[in-house]
């Protein structure tokens, strides 16, 4: 599998976003965890090449205009991973989780009607590609306390707070 590489400078450190051919956002994670990002592509994908391209321009002003305030500027951009099923399902309920809003592991197995998964969830949100847009920040643990994140819990902190503050300042 073809990808391409490109880098994009955000306010918590440089993005690693990672795209196919037809500009489908396949994993972003930040430049200070290229190795976790090289393997989850390589479970996702096996065989795959990474070449330098540029930032689609829908995806560099999605993720601009999220920075600016615009927490719904991801919300439509297209993506596609690997993964399991079950990774999938988790996936595609992180995104249903709004800005400024947070949900428990457990919380979120009880969403996809499996509600003694919340360790599965776990695991599977910790396999997610792709950072901000599928957004597994927004997990927390059952006590509100903040647990592991890909990109570290100093980002996760700030992508919380930046999100609280900017709640409801942008329609949907």
């Amino acid at each position: 599998m073809q990808l391409l590489l490109s880098r994009l400078d955000s306010p918590v450190g440089e993005m690693l976003i990672v795209t196919d051919a037809e500009g489908t956002l396949r994993a972003l994670d930040f430049h200070d965890y290229e190795p976790r990002m090289r393997t989850l592509l390589a479970r996702h994908y096996e065989t795959y090449q990474l070449t330098t391209g540029d930032t689609p321009d829908a995806i560099a002003a999605a993720l601009t205009n999220y920075f600016a305030g615009d927490l719904n500027a991801v919300n439509h951009l297209p993506t596609q991973t690997g993964g399991t099923e079950f990774q999938r399902t988790i996936w595609k309920a992180l995104r249903t989780i709004p800005g400024g809003v947070t949900r428990s592991y457990g919380d979120l197995a009880k969403q996809i009607k499996k509600p003694s998964a919340s360790r599965a969830v776990g695991l599977a949100n910790g396999a997610n590609p792709i950072a901000i847009v599928v957004p597994c920040h927004r997990v927390i643990g059952a006590s509100g306390a903040l647990t592991g994140y890909g990109g570290g819990l100093p980002r996760k902190r700030w992508l919380l707070d930046h999100e609280r503050k900017h709640a409801g300042l942008f329609a949907a």
